[in-house]
């Protein structure tokens, strides 16, 4: 991964099997279909692919902004959950830009979830076109 592709939170790899399988799955779809599709058409194909897995998962999923104590529709929608645990957003973009990372990084806190992979279906080679993120780590999340 290059430097500049990368902000805070952003890592080049992960060592999760959960994080392998979807990534694995994704490719799949992009082996399949080749870049140049909308992004909705991955995002089916890719449910599709996690259909025949034995993974819980929902598609997307309404985010409330929390805020005073009261949650508020801002219209966010999660592309994918994975077993509760990690964020899959799906692009079908030129290039990823500063505010993709920034909305996956908002969803995660949004979400309180720890991990997301931000996919960009639109590039020849799909490694290319994944980044791992992680979200900011909470106070409560640390064990002493």
């Amino acid at each position: 991964m290059r430097q500049k592709d990368c902000i805070a939170g952003c890592v080049s790899y992960v060592d999760n099997p959960l994080v392998r399988e979807v990534i694995g799955r994704a490719i799949e779809v992009h082996r399949t279909l080749g870049p140049g599709l909308l992004e909705s058409a991955y995002q089916r194909c890719l449910v599709w692919e996690l259909s025949r897995t034995n993974r819980r998962f929902d598609v997307e999923v309404f985010q409330p902004v929390r805020y005073k104590g009261v949650d508020i529709d801002c219209s966010y929608r999660l592309d994918l959950v994975v077993e509760d645990e990690l964020l899959v957003e799906v692009k079908s973009v030129e290039r990823l830009l500063p505010v993709h990372y920034a909305q996956v990084l908002t969803y995660l806190r949004l979400s309180r979830l720890r991990q997301g992979l931000l996919i960009n279906f639109n590039v020849t080679l799909l490694k290319d076109g994944i980044k791992s993120i992680l979200g900011p780590i909470r106070h409560e999340d640390v064990k002493p």
